[in-house]
């Protein structure tokens, strides 16, 4: 029950993605035929990034927790370059423009089943309570303040903008101590007095390896999509997308 769990979360945000894409590219003009094979391609993208997570998660490879740390090599890094170049490159997109500012804060609200899912892994002994909410991973915490904001900022407009975007720091804040967090009760738990991994083999096969080879990766997205979003000027808005 609880690996359904973290396979439809997973199948839920790529549903979720591949709609505000589709209603961005709609909201910019593309015609339905330009629409769809877009779409398509994204969808595509993900279906192949994600059998390649089931594939190396099954292969073994990541099984070995010495040093250099294999899963965040071959997960996560990638995923983080991606998003980096990706964004980087359509930073002057109009898709940053059509998409409401508040569904990238509202969106982050799913990282609290993503905590709920750590909690109830916890209890089959999956994972060690440090890297949860009883121990030092706050990101359930920081994930109920997104509807706040989302609605103190943009619908009652009772908070500046800039909040929104401070929000967006702390949010990367929050998932680099938690990605330390694993890394280190994995790789390196030494540092919370143990001499052998705190994490069993289970966590790097597949479905729960899809938090670091998803979800955690987009959430990563979302906030650096709503920094850049928040930041634009004024003067980018007739530049066309490129995705």
């Amino acid at each position: 029950m609880i690996e359904a769990g973290y396979i439809l979360l997973t199948l839920f945000m790529s549903i979720i993605v591949l709609y505000i894409f589709k209603y961005a590219l709609k909201k910019i003009g593309k015609d339905s035929k330009t629409t769809s094979k877009n779409v398509t391609y994204l969808a595509l993208g993900l279906i192949i990034w994600l059998v390649y997570v089931y594939l190396i998660s099954m292969s073994g490879l990541l099984e070995n927790f010495s040093l250099p740390p294999r899963f965040p090599i071959f997960v996560i890094f990638p995923l983080f370059i991606f998003t980096g170049i990706v964004l980087y490159k359509n930073r002057n997109s109009m898709i940053f423009t059509v998409i409401p500012e508040s569904w990238a804060i509202y969106l982050q609200t799913f990282r609290i089943f993503v905590e709920l899912l750590f909690v109830a892994t916890v209890g089959i002994g999956f994972l060690h309570p440090e890297v949860t909410i009883e121990g030092y991973n706050y990101d359930m915490v920081f994930a109920f303040t997104a509807p706040i904001i989302g609605y103190l900022v943009f619908n009652s407009k009772k908070l500046n903008r800039k909040v929104a975007l401070l929000w967006n720091y702390i949010g990367l804040a929050v998932l680099a101590s938690i990605i330390a967090l694993f890394v280190t009760t994995i790789f390196i738990p030494s540092l919370w007095g143990s001499q052998t991994s705190l994490a069993p083999i289970a966590i790097v096969k597949f479905p729960y390896l899809l938090v670091a080879g998803f979800l955690m990766p987009l959430a990563v997205f979302v906030h650096v999509f709503s920094i850049i979003q928040l930041s634009r000027t004024n003067n980018t808005k007739n530049k066309s997308p490129e995705f």
